[in-house]
């Protein structure tokens, strides 16, 4: 075919042809090379223009390093900047086929700064409200199409089942039917389909829409010990009870993408499990987008990484993988791929296969008529609007686990218009802190890193004019001589992590936060804010002190939504999405084991009013039985609301 081929005549071109008609017909145009680069992933700026527009590459991942940014901090209309001018070298290569442009969205547009920044996972399966979630979904497609950004690599719906595991705020619950009822992401990220919409197929509505990318399939928050690269030991039954379940809804609401997960399945690395990719995921459940592979996944093939580099890529795309994500090698992919399919070894149908799964999502997003970002809705990036979005969703993830040590004499709510309220704990006014990982920076980091409230101003804001605020990041005897406090506030918890930096077997709270507890406790009425991507140890002796206990997991930008609720404009409505395990050698335990006992099971969570004001026991031979007790199992602890439904 001639350089001077009109392009515009062909039926792909076309936007009124049926889309699958536009595949067949771009995908015969297409040369070995083009149909390779489409299933190649790399990273801005390993990739540059050039290479784009050369060899036809399907994908760019805006990730977390500095060296990805347009400017630093980087702005919405510097991220457009960018992005929109790889999109048009893609748009210049023979073919004139856009490129997707990726981010790890997986809590607001974390990479640019001054975007909302919502609660994690964690906090959102805190709420159980899956509107919620499907507006906060919709309210971040907004914020990634403004600056070009056509992609989200969420919704994470792992079943988180040990609290050690360094990604488990970004599970939703333990629970699976928990985790599936808050997939309402998918269709917050992608548009609601229309009824009657194929199982399985595809969906994106239209401009204000990006593509969902589910993950990661199968098993990842179920590994022996929590490791993230670990290994998912159980029967088929149980993969498909716990953890495949979550994917089904994805697929009834047309996710577009699924990500396979870096562990194994009974010693069977996930990126080279052809049996769970292709006979359960595609053929079985009828799945027909494509398959995106982690950053480097398919280097865990082999042991040790990266052993044999043509083996991964050989047994990763014969497994089903149509996208391999290769940012920083992924012209050695290139060529290995084409050798691969030039010696035999992958067949051109299992190529094809990809292709048109990759170019159907590229059809169905709209991404060929509207390849640019929508300059329109740069206004949309850190609005009013989302942050009272992001604001409502703290409020609703709040948990109230302890009010007052006196049952008939509650701790909460705070009066606003206390004398002298002292705050202590360097969570309290840390910025960072409170949105966690994947946030400006992929691992997380301390300090005023995008805007926001912090918890600590969020106080200062909610007081009476005449009540003094008095802020500690660590106390000391001097904190409280010749002072009189109504109340203390101490807000403390975990430093930012992501993935397995955020691996911890001892799940204690950092930075000596049990000692900084008990110094304050021991002097002033004290309500403890817990920030952390999971629950943490809390010993005996700590929690009695306190007279107030609030989990707050990683609210993210708008602080003030603790505020809210802490001086009672707002009932506390969240519950456990996962169990508060007592001491770190009975973990992993889960709602429904056999030997139950947690410190605080899943569903708990108290009401500032309607709570039950004593324990309820399973059994006459537990009395005498109280809250706090070393081998307290209830059937009702004390402070179950009756609002509760089930243990959900």
């Amino acid at each position: 075919m001639s350089e001077a081929t009109n392009y515009s005549r062909f039926i792909y071109k076309d936007p009124n042809q049926p889309i699958e008609a536009r595949v067949v017909d771009l995908l015969s145009h297409m040369s070995l090379k083009e149909k390779v680069g489409q299933m190649t992933c790399t990273e801005n700026p390993s990739a540059s223009p050039s290479t784009i527009k050369d060899s036809s590459i399907g994908a760019i991942l805006y990730s977390f390093p500095a060296s990805c940014y347009p400017t630093e901090p980087a702005s919405a209309i510097n991220w457009a900047d960018m992005v929109d001018s790889l999109q048009k070298a893609a748009l210049e290569s023979r073919l004139g086929i856009p490129i997707i442009q990726m981010c790890d969205s997986v809590h607001g547009h974390g990479n640019v700064f001054g975007a909302t920044i919502f609660p994690h996972n964690v906090g959102l399966g805190a709420t159980r409200d899956k509107n919620l979630v499907e507006r906060i979904a919709a309210a971040t497609a907004l914020e990634l199409r403004a600056t070009g950004t056509n992609f989200s690599v969420a919704p994470c719906v792992a079943v988180m089942r040990d609290p050690r595991w360094g990604r488990c705020y970004e599970s939703f619950s333990e629970d699976s039917e928990i985790v599936s009822a808050l997939t309402s992401a998918v269709v917050g990220y992608q548009g609601i389909p229309p009824k009657g919409h194929p199982n399985g197929y595809p969906y994106v509505a239209g401009r204000t829409n990006v593509i969902a990318c589910a993950k990661h399939f199968v098993g990842d928050g179920g590994t022996e010990l929590g490791l993230m690269e670990g290994d998912t030991v159980s029967s088929f039954e149980d993969l498909e009870r716990i953890h495949m379940k979550p994917y089904l809804h994805c697929l009834a609401q047309g996710v577009s993408t699924i990500m396979p997960s870096y562990t194994s399945w009974n010693g069977t690395r996930m990126h080279g499990h052809r049996f769970l990719l292709t006979d359960i995921l595609k053929e079985k459940l009828g799945f027909k987008g494509f398959l995106l592979s982690d950053w480097e996944g398919i280097d865990t093939i082999c042991e040790p990484y990266r052993a044999d580099y043509r083996h991964c890529a050989l047994t990763s795309i014969n497994a089903g993988v149509d996208m391999n994500m290769e940012p920083l090698r992924y012209e050695e992919y290139f060529e290995t791929l084409i050798s691969l399919v030039e010696s035999g070894e992958i067949p051109m149908s299992r190529i094809d296969d990809a292709v048109k799964r990759i170019l159907k999502v590229k059809f169905i997003a709209g991404l060929f008529e509207h390849p640019f970002s929508d300059r329109s809705l740069l206004d949309m990036v850190g609005c009013k609007v989302h942050r009272e979005l992001a604001r409502e969703a703290v409020r609703k993830s709040l948990i109230l686990l302890k009010n007052g040590k006196d049952l008939e004499k509650p701790f909460l709510p705070l009066d606003k218009n206390a004398r002298r309220i002292l705050v202590i704990g360097r969570h309290a006014d840390d910025l960072g802190y409170q949105c966690g990982g994947w946030t400006i920076t992929k691992y997380g980091t301390s300090g005023r890193i995008t805007i926001g409230t912090t918890i600590l101003e969020g106080i200062k804001e909610a007081v009476g004019e005449h009540s003094e605020v008095i802020y500690e990041q660590n106390p000391s005897s001097a904190t409280f001589a010749g002072l009189e406090f109504s109340y203390a506030i101490v807000v403390v918890g975990e430093s930012a992590y992501a993935e397995g930096k955020g691996y911890n077997a001892e799940l204690k709270i950092p930075f000596d936060g049990a000692n900084v507890i008990n110094m304050v406790a021991e002097r002033v009425p004290t309500l403890v804010v817990l920030i952390s991507g999971r629950p943490l140890v809390l010993e005996p002796e700590v929690l009695e002190k306190m007279d107030a206990l609030v989990a707050a997991w990683l609210p993210g930008s708008q602080g003030e939504g603790v505020a809210d609720v802490v001086f009672g404009d707002y009932e506390f409505q969240g519950k456990l999405p996962v169990t508060w395990f007592k001491r770190v050698d009975q973990l992993p335990m889960n709602y429904g084991d056999e030997h139950y006992d947690p410190l605080f099971p899943l569903g708990f969570g108290l009401k500032m009013k309607g709570k039950l004001p004593v324990t309820w026991f399973k059994r006459v031979d537990q009395l005498p039985m109280n809250y706090g007790d070393e081998h307290c199992g209830p059937l009702f602890p004390l402070g179950f609301g009756l609002k509760m439904k089930k243990h959900r």
